[in-house]
């Protein structure tokens, strides 16, 4: 957001600040949900890079279509584990990973 459009918001009442400060999340939670955020966008990509369909992806992975959606959503009910596991099966490795999950 630039300055004037920050001024402009803050003159009119409004209080400007980060996604953390509003959620009152701790470095670690913040770190959590970056890596989750992360997880999923990498996950939706690897499946739209190979081509595959969300069904496909689940029974290569023995899962369901839906826990796809989810875990590509970055859903909380999903674990990080699972998104793992899952990036690795469709052939990402563990370089990869810790890069995405560091971002």
């Amino acid at each position: 957001m630039n300055s004037e459009k920050k001024k402009l918001l803050e003159a009119a009442g409004w209080k400007v600040g980060s996604v953390d400060e509003f959620l009152d999340l701790t470095p670690e939670e913040s770190a959590i949900v970056s890596m989750r955020f992360n997880l999923a966008k990498a996950l939706h990509e690897r499946r739209q890079k190979l081509r595959i369909s969300q069904s496909a992806f689940a029974r290569r992975i023995k899962t369901t279509q839906p826990r796809i959606v989810l875990a590509e959503k970055g859903a909380t009910s999903v674990s990080l584990d699972f998104m793992v596991r899952s990036l690795l099966a469709v052939g990402a490795s563990k370089k990869e990973i810790a890069g995405v999950m560091a971002r």
